[in-house]
């Protein structure tokens, strides 16, 4: 484990110091931690059951914390204003990606049951707004079209968890005896862990207003107790049943909603925190996961994939525009820029071990590569992709004039 650990901190190190030019490369973070992973794995430096179950605890924290921070960052303004792509693309768009992969997934794999083909559908709907990092920051797009991107990657993942969660319990009772108790078990997840999350995200949030008032504490303590906030949020609903991870979501909302201006200071600190577990998550996944997923991918696997990130996502993101003031233009690019990320992957790991093994090896080689692909194919065209976007806008304006 201590050569694992040296290797991969000198490889954070390294990226770090360069991550300003990387970042707005082909070479983004999830290509180059997904890659070193997948290279470290043929050198046998750490026996596989050591690493899993690191995997599995980096993943959870890096979730709690990605929902959090991604939920306390959502900008509610900006979905009041007169643009509602945001919403639209939310509220409509997602049910329609889930659906349509259902229709795919079922027609790829005739055999499985509905349930698994929706909860496939599911994990492959949430999006990652770093992995296209350079469409988000760069200020050639207009404001608008980064803005709707990133609310819509900032709240999908925690939008579309619930759905996950619902078909994996459905999917892991099938066959067998029918008991009320599966009911209670989901009601119980889906209920107490947003009131626990949003109890504590409001406590945890004005408590940070008065120590900001009262000045008994230092901005850089104060990410450390949002850190806090998050990981107790998933303790406690993990506690009482309810979802830890729909508990982190929640809270983040809560803590967004009432620090307000306030978040984006304290979540830039949670972040760079969190940013490492993040690296760290995708070079496990890539250390542990990566070569068995692509030894296993399949032409029906492989096709589903394809279908997800080319076809399905794109066509139901222009429909649940239609009738707004997009642009065929902004249709297209809205529906492509919706990389795969690390919620997909960890959606996956969460559900993999509950539900019939029949599907659940499959589904995790799916997730895998979804991510891998994903993250090779917008990596390359997130730079290009934003240029031209934004040089086509400039000649469709000046052709106007």
């Amino acid at each position: 484990m201590h050569v694992l650990i040296v290797i991969s901190m000198f490889c954070f190190s390294a990226y770090a110091l360069f991550a300003k030019r990387l970042l707005q490369s082909v070479l983004t973070a999830p290509i180059f931690f997904l890659g070193l992973g997948y290279l470290l794995s043929f050198l046998n430096i750490e026996p596989l059951q050591n690493v899993e179950a690191m995997l599995h605890l980096v993943a959870e924290l890096a979730l709690i914390i990605v929902l959090f921070v991604d939920a306390s960052l959502i900008d509610f303004s900006a979905l009041k204003k007169r643009h509602i792509w945001p919403q639209r693309m939310l509220l409509l768009g997602l049910p329609l990606t889930v659906l349509l992969g259902t229709a795919v997934t079922v027609l790829l794999f005739p055999s499985w049951s509905i349930f698994a083909a929706a909860l496939v559908a599911s994990i492959l709907a949430p999006t990652d707004a770093a992995l296209g990092q350079a469409v988000i920051s760069n200020a050639s797009v207009p404001i608008e079209e980064r803005r709707a991107l990133t609310v819509e990657s900032g709240l999908n993942d925690g939008l579309a968890l619930p759905m996950v969660l619902f078909f994996a319990c459905t999917l892991a009772v099938i066959g067998k005896e029918y008991s009320g108790s599966f009911l209670l078990f989901t009601a119980e997840q889906l209920v107490l862990g947003p009131i626990v999350g949003i109890v504590l995200g409001w406590l945890g949030a004005n408590a940070l207003l008065f120590a900001v008032d009262k000045q008994p504490t230092e901005f850089k303590y104060e990410g450390i107790s949002v850190i806090a906030l998050a990981v107790a949020s998933y303790a406690l609903a993990d506690l009482v049943n309810g979802n830890g991870f729909i508990a982190a979501f929640s809270a983040g909302l809560a803590f967004g909603a009432v620090v307000k201006k306030r978040a984006a200071q304290v979540s830039e600190f949670v972040d760079s925190e969190g940013q490492i577990l993040i690296w760290l998550a995708f070079l496990l996944i890539g250390l542990v996961l990566l070569p068995k997923a692509i030894g296993m991918l399949t032409i029906p696997m492989f096709t589903l994939i394809m279908l997800s990130l080319l076809v399905v996502r794109p066509l139901a993101i222009w429909i649940s525009l239609i009738g707004t003031d997009a642009p065929p233009l902004a249709r297209l690019f809205f529906g492509w820029f919706g990389p795969r990320g690390l919620a997909t992957a960890l959606f996956a790991l969460l559900i993999v071990g509950d539900i019939n093994d029949a599907y659940s090896e499959t589904i995790l080689v799916i997730a895998i590569n979804a991510v891998w692909i994903s993250a090779l194919l917008h990596g390359v065209s997130a730079a290009p992709g934003a240029a031209w976007y934004a040089r086509t806008l400039e000649l469709n304006n000046q052709v106007k004039k």
